[in-house]
């Protein structure tokens, strides 16, 4: 018999089948998009930057498009949210990409990972700005362990950049495309509050954008043309399927399910996925704080997973 002054075990509940589906879709989002960064490298330098996003996201989503008509997803969507996915596609596949494609440019591969870090920061501020959502305090805890993590984690090799003017732009232009990223995730959420479906509103989204960019290019001069290198092509065929169908796919389904902030923190869980890359392909050697930076960037998805729903104010 126990004594009043006996304290019974906290039992936490397990996690719901929603959850644990999240966290498969978060870890096979992480990996793909954590290769992403080593494949966009590969389109720089032949092609123009312009041209090689519209190849990229004309393609998935003609491929999105198609695999609707397959399986019969209604592809009609209101005013309402054609408005939502052309806000989607303007901010996280037409400006977010533009300016990540040329940060890529002028900063290691690495860097411009680390800064989409942090999105989640980014996304549960905006949130709870504009819609008013409340995080739990242990949602912003996962969101800054995730920030000082990522940044632990690719210390070195950001000092090791050097920031002349060239690296302070492509750390700039990397922020700008962040913080699109977060726009994009805003109106993604409110095209689910207008009722479209993730796959169909992620297809818009992706001809929008798509269509924006040809629009500039045409009115800048930009060369559409193919490298039709291995390389090249290869590289532009798994960004694609991969980068952008498979990936964006799953990330706007998850994030229905489970928010916008713990799915955006797969752009915490890339970068040691990023590094893993070019340890293999681009011979980079990392010491104690890469381990360091991934136990914190763990932790706080672990912090995220427990973390209670947002809530409106």
């Amino acid at each position: 018999m126990t004594s009043p002054d006996e304290t019974l075990p906290v039992v936490r509940p397990p996690l719901s089948r929603t959850t644990l589906l999240g966290i498969g879709g978060v870890i096979i989002c992480a990996t793909i998009w954590g290769t992403t960064w080593y494949a966009i490298t590969l389109q720089l330098g032949t092609v123009a930057t312009i041209a090689s996003i519209v190849w990229r996201f004309g393609l998935a989503a003609a491929i999105l498009f198609l695999g609707c008509l397959i399986f019969r997803q209604n592809l009609r969507l209101t005013r309402a949210q054609h408005l939502a996915a052309l806000g989607q596609g303007a901010f996280a596949f037409s400006i977010s990409y533009s300016f990540t494609y040329a940060s890529e440019g002028l900063v290691a591969s690495a860097i411009v990972a680390v800064t989409f870090a942090s999105l989640t920061f980014i996304n549960l501020v905006m949130f709870r700005v504009i819609v008013g959502q409340k995080a739990a305090a242990a949602s912003w805890g996962g969101a800054i362990l995730g920030l000082v993590g990522v940044a632990v984690l690719s210390g070195g090799e950001v000092l090791k950049a050097g920031f002349d003017g060239r690296a302070a732009l492509g750390v700039g232009l990397a922020l700008i495309a962040t913080t699109a990223s977060a726009f994009g995730n805003f109106f993604a959420w409110k095209g689910q509050n207008h009722g479209s479906a993730a796959i169909p509103s992620t297809a818009w989204a992706m001809a929008y954008g798509t269509g924006l960019l040809v629009l500039y290019g045409l009115a800048t001069g930009v060369e559409f043309r193919i490298d039709p290198t291995f390389t090249y092509v290869g590289s532009l065929l798994y960004l694609s399927v991969f980068g952008s169908v498979i990936a964006f796919g799953l990330y706007f389904t998850i994030a229905r399910t489970i928010g916008y902030a713990m799915a955006s923190y797969i752009s915490a869980l890339t970068p040691p996925i990023a590094m893993l890359v070019s340890v293999l392909f681009e011979d980079a050697r990392f010491g104690w704080t890469a381990l360091a930076g991934l136990v914190l960037v763990l932790s706080g998805q672990a912090l995220l997973i427990r973390a209670p729903k947002a809530a409106k104010a």
